[in-house]
Parts: C-alpha cells; structure tokens; sequence
C-alpha cells in the first residue's frame, strides 16, 4: 500500500477518517534513535501504528514497534499529542485519507535486535547528528525536533 503525507496543500484529498495512533521515539544508552526505512513511502521514520480495538496507548505504541523494528521496548515519556488537520496521509491502494492523530512517546529498547518488517525496509540505529541527512516527511522531522530540543512539556497540536 502506497501512503502520500499532504500538508496544507490544497490539492490534498479531503479527509475521510480519523484513526488513533501512535508513533515511538527509541533510544539506545548512548542515546542513538531507532529508525526504519518505511516500505510505504520510501522515507525515514520512527516507529508507529495504528491503535486496535482492545488496546491502551501504549499497548499500540509497543506493538507497533515490536511489529516494525524487532525491538521490544518500554515507554518512558510523552513528546506530544499531534493532530493537525492540515496533515493528511492518503493511502492510494483503498482511497483511504486521514487526519493527523498520533500520540508520540519515548522508550529505551528492552530486548531484541534491529529488524526489518514488510513495513520497513531497513532498521537502524542512528547518531542524533544523522538525523539530518535522512529523506523524512516533515511531519516527522518536526516530530523529532520537538523531541530533540529536549523540553519537558509536550508538544499539543
């Protein structure tokens, strides 16, 4: 399924449905941050789902990245609340296009090896100051500066 990301473009399909999900910020002791190289799209990103019936937050969060990376973790934090409606992600295989909903938290890895999913073509390990050169939606690189800058209150939006 091939996934296009549209902000304020107003040539961007409208939106037709709202699903929760999260998206999860992994770093390592040394304070490298788990990526995959998404199989959708073709960018860099951190790990993250949709939530499924049945499940907390952060049940989805870890799900997600265990599904996408190999790496069971534990959430740690909160960067923020993301729900921009001027953030649309059109899946072109079922006309699917959504608003903007994720919740994006922290973790440090608890077991497991990098390792890529049919979601992800790559899993790596990444020194903060790499982050710059790898091709990611801008949604997801204001993500991780919000995370980067280190501030202590969430990011509401």
């Amino acid at each position: 399924m091939a996934r296009i990301d549209y902000y304020d473009d107003p040539d961007a399909p409208a939106a037709n449905s709202l699903v929760p999900s999260a998206n999860v910020i992994v770093t390592d002791n040394t304070g490298r941050i788990l990526m995959i190289h998404r199989s959708d799209n073709d960018n860099w990103a951190v790990p993250g789902g949709a939530m499924d019936l049945g499940e907390s937050m952060t049940d989805c969060a870890i799900r997600e990245t265990r599904e996408e990376t190999g790496i069971t973790c534990e959430i740690t934090g909160l960067v923020g609340i993301y729900t921009d409606p001027r953030h649309l992600i059109h899946y072109t295989s079922d006309g699917e296009t959504r608003q903007e909903f994720s919740i994006v938290f922290t973790a440090r890895p608890l077991t497991g090896e990098p390792t890529p999913s049919s979601e992800s073509r790559q899993v790596v390990w990444v020194d903060r100051d790499q982050l710059d050169g790898l091709t990611m939606d801008p949604s997801m690189r204001r993500r991780l500066d919000h995370f980067l800058t280190g501030t202590t209150t969430p990011h509401l939006g």
